[in-house]
């Protein structure tokens, strides 16, 4: 089973046991504000969700890992790397992408648990370029993908929601240049 330490996160596979709080995190508005619709999900979904990502894992040999406080074994959310079909016009295309609940906002740990999943994309996966996707105004986001070496490359809507989003991107070439 394929897990990933970091100074202060274990990103994993999802158990049953974290169900329910990845359901509290999505069912915080803020936290869902730049997803989709910006609507809430609940624990049925969230579980629908987590079954996807663990089959994502199985078919593609990547996908979203759950994201664990080393200290205290607290889930925090997911992050990894998956296929954005919501967006067709970037696909062939692997996205790596974070979602954490508000109590583990601003203080670094999206960017630490999204360059562990990038670092895996290209040395363990050999993957050729990364993107990832966010919603116009969503400055966050766009600060850890900045973080992470990627550049904006596009700027579309997403047609699943209508929203304006901006895709960036790292191909192998920078991130190996960088991560020396």
């Amino acid at each position: 089973m394929i897990a990933l330490e970091t100074s202060r996160l274990v990103l994993r596979r999802w158990r049953e046991e974290d169900v329910a709080p990845m359901a509290a995190v999505h069912a915080d508005p803020e936290v869902m504000r730049w997803i989709r619709d910006g609507g809430v999900r609940d624990e049925r979904q969230t579980r629908d969700g987590i079954r996807a990502w663990e089959s994502e894992w199985e078919s593609q040999g990547f996908g979203l890992f759950a994201v664990e406080i080393r200290s205290t074994g607290e889930l925090a959310g997911f992050t990894g790397l998956s296929v954005p079909r919501f967006l067709p016009e970037v696909l062939p295309a692997v996205e790596v992408g974070w979602r954490l609940g508000r109590s583990h906002w601003g203080r670094g740990l999206a960017t630490e648990a999204a360059a562990a999943a990038v670092r895996f994309g290209f040395e363990e996966r050999g993957l050729e370029r990364i993107v990832s996707i966010a919603q116009v105004g969503n400055h966050a986001s766009e600060r850890v993908m900045a973080k992470l070496g990627m550049r904006p490359v596009r700027e579309t809507v997403n047609p699943t929601c209508g929203r304006r989003v901006r895709v960036f991107e790292l191909s192998s070439d920078r991130y190996a240049a960088t991560a020396r």
